[in-house]
């Protein structure tokens, strides 16, 4: 059963349209020629009407239209004029509206665990027939029980099992175009080692209560702390024990060589609210037995509601990885953080292997006029989010990581390959659950064959309120072109970009400009360093080759402040705040953990440093003139005007309704090489932050109109 068909065709027969087959004859095959063409199925033949022939460089194309309508699922036959018959193919209807419409379904699909008898449901509704493959977890034992799966409406298949079959391994035998093939289920919870075929687990044994965590009023509220679960946990000097692990995350009160807090308790004391992990579902190019001859960042989906088994202790277990992973998030939210999880919807790792393709062929991913995948993403394959049952799968995929590991936001991947419907869905179905769940992506501009107008992407954002977008803007007139290391951001003394600088501490809402990228300051995710490309201090150290340690050390506190400080959500990559460096590769996706792993030495060197950003971040938490809500209040308590010697003034004002520290605070940023003069109005004023250090009281004081800045610095004062 498990060996495809040998399948010779004289000649090609698909069902494009609903209606319409199209008749591919080769030259070899009666020069091509046929004057009629005949459907055979379970009922009487049907005649079909030749609208168009076309000569093509190897066969001669026939469209032929029918005028009866088919059941597809079932198997039917082409007979040429020639008395010859191929079997009728699947070919591009299955991309049309119509299909969509005729196979929408809405029901339980995966497997329904929460009765005395086992329910298995699948969607396949091209194909002839279905069979689930059950397989006992004793190894010793290889006979696998094959078990026939009956049709139902909207092209479900269905079984009821009635033995117990917990951690049996199961997967599925689908029959379409003649030829059968073996797939797992993509709605499975749990998978062998290597995710080599779905496994049946109880969920219910995994439950745990979720912790009471801080409220978060808003989007804005949030400081992102961007990790890669291997990275913060692997290095020799990290005092972590369970390195590389999810495990590894939950262990408290660990210490560097010098005593100094590491891992999730250093997390905690620098003040961020949220951890973004970057992909935990299972994913690709790692051997989950020999996890440390590979490394990956985990952009390689294979199974979307499955966790990652290299991070597991046990990754032969199926329900150990589910038990860690839970521990992680839950250790986590324990100590006040919120959980975010990096997810990847736009791609698969290869279209031809995974079980959308294999299960209903053609559907699953976008396709260019010329019948070719499209390749938006760069990795030879886009989701088709737009069709119902693809959007569904993404919408049903976020819900169960929402309420069965009870997670606090999603950053989407390439979120502009996605669609504008499927991501205001999601966002309905967070809310449904917590309206504090962020949701983030990227909003590129890539070039996958939807309309420009249902990408979801930076330019239609204001068909997606209350999603953050990474604001690219931001990133590169701060740091500098992501893609020329040598082209300088404002932060690194490029003053060809301080006209844009009022717009981007404003929150990118169109203060000061014609036209803003986002609608609501919480659509504006600031950040000048992530996972991807190279690391802000590598960028630096390249483009400065020449310049002392500390005035790069400068240039990278000047930069890393203004996320701090700009209207929006500040997201920060781990050991940014020690000048984290990866030695200057540029994408460490594939790079030994030499280049990957968070140095918890570094961090020790650089200890005045991280607590200049943990003093920022308490200031950002204790003052709500950082992180205003909407564009009135952007628009009514913040004023940025620039000196004549380039000295940008920062304003935040009229603050007393906030009931918080300060009624006035002014942000004064120095680029220049130089000291420079900065002016204030003739009043008292404190100083809460200069040159690097943050004043938690006893704040000195300045009296006057002007005060002395040093070269590339940010004084901060307040009254």
């Amino acid at each position: 059963m498990r060996d495809l068909l040998s399948i010779r065709r004289s000649f090609f027969a698909y069902l494009d349209e609903m209606s319409l087959i199209t008749v591919l004859l080769p030259y070899s095959y009666f020069h091509g020629e046929s004057t009629a063409f005949l459907l055979k199925g379970e009922k009487h033949p049907i005649n079909l009407v030749i609208e168009s022939k076309e000569k093509m460089q190897h066969f001669v194309k026939y469209k032929c239209r029918l005028n009866e309508k088919i059941q597809i699922g079932q198997k039917y036959e082409v007979e040429d004029g020639n008395k010859g018959i191929t079997d009728l193919q699947i070919g591009a209807v299955i991309r049309t509206p119509s299909f969509d419409e005729e196979f929408y379904y809405d029901g339980p699909l995966g497997v329904d665990y929460s009765s005395n008898q086992r329910i298995f449901y699948l969607w396949a509704p091209t194909a002839q027939q279905v069979k689930l493959v059950l397989q006992s977890p004793d190894l010793s034992n290889k006979e696998r029980t094959i078990v026939e799966m009956e049709r139902q409406e909207k092209g479900v298949w269905k079984t009821i099992y009635e033995d117990e079959v917990e951690g049996y391994f199961y997967s599925y035998l689908v029959l379409i175009n003649l030829e059968w093939k073996e797939a797992i289920d993509p709605y499975a919870v749990a998978v062998s080692v290597n995710g080599e075929t779905g496994v049946i687990v109880d969920l219910n044994k995994t439950r745990r209560q979720k912790p009471v965590l801080p409220a978060l009023d808003h989007a804005v509220d949030s400081v992102i702390y961007e990790a890669h679960i291997r990275d913060l946990t692997i290095h020799p000097d990290s005092g972590i024990q369970q390195k590389g692990k999810y495990l590894g995350v939950t262990e408290l009160n660990t210490e560097t060589n010098k005593k100094k807090p590491s891992g999730l308790s250093y997390i905690k004391d620098l003040g961020v609210t949220h951890i973004e992990f970057l992909p935990v579902h299972d994913f690709e190019e790692i051997d989950e037995l020999e996890v440390l001859k590979k490394y990956n960042w985990g952009y390689n989906p294979s199974h979307y509601n499955v966790p990652e088994g290299s991070y597991s202790t046990d990754p032969i277990d199926p329900y150990v990885r589910i038990n860690e992973l839970k521990e992680m998030i839950y250790t986590v939210q324990e100590q006040g953080i919120r959980v975010i999880l990096d997810v990847v919807y736009n791609h698969v790792y290869k279209k031809e292997d995974s079980s959308f393709e294999k299960i209903v062929p053609g559907y699953f991913f976008r396709y260019d006029k010329y019948g070719m995948p499209s390749n938006g993403t760069g990795v030879g394959n886009d989701i088709a989010s737009e069709r119902s049952m693809v959007r569904r799968y993404i919408v049903d995929s976020v819900r169960f990581w929402i309420e069965e590991y009870q997670i606090d936001g999603l950053r989407f991947d390439l979120m502009g390959i996605l669609d504008c419907q499927t991501m205001k869905e999601v966002r309905a179905i967070c809310d449904n659950v917590d309206k504090s769940i962020l949701i983030i992506g990227e909003g590129w501009d890539l070039a996958t064959p939807i309309n420009h107008d249902e990408k979801a992407i930076i330019a239609n954002q204001q068909l997606l309120p209350r999603i953050g977008q990474f604001n690219d803007q931001f990133r590169d007139k701060l740091k500098g072109s992501t893609f020329d290391i040598y082209d300088r951001g404002y932060a690194l003394g490029n003053k060809q970009y301080k006209d844009e600088i009022p717009e981007l501490l404003a929150g990118s809402i169109g203060t000061y400009k014609d036209k803003g990228m986002f609608f609501e300051p919480g659509q504006s995710v600031n950040y000048v360093e992530s996972h991807d490309n190279h690391t802000l201090w590598d960028k630096i150290d390249i483009c400065f080759s020449n310049e002392s340690a500390e005035e790069k050390i400068r240039r990278h506190r000047l930069a890393t402040s203004l996320v701090l400080l700009s209207q929006g959500i500040p997201f920060l990559h781990s050991g940014q705040e020690f000048f984290r460096t990866k030695y200057g590769v540029e994408n460490s996706y594939q790079s030994p953990d030499e280049i990957n792993q968070l140095d918890w030495n570094r961090k020790d060197q650089y200890l005045n440093n991280v607590e200049y950003i943990k003093g920022l971040i308490l200031l950002r938490k204790r003052n709500k003139a950082f992180r205003l809500q909407s564009v009135e209040d952007i628009q009514r308590h913040v004023t940025i005007n620039q000196q004549s010697n380039d000295i940008i003034q920062y304003l935040l004002h009229d603050l007393q309704g906030f009931k918080d520290e300060w009624v006035t605070i002014l942000v004064l940023i120095n680029v220049n090489d130089s000291a420079e003069e900065a002016y204030c109005s003739e009043e008292d004023w404190n100083i809460i932050v200069e040159d690097g250090v943050v004043y938690q009281d006893e704040y000195p004081s300045v009296h006057g109109d002007r005060i002395m800045m040093n070269p590339i610095s940010i004084t901060i004062l307040a009254k």
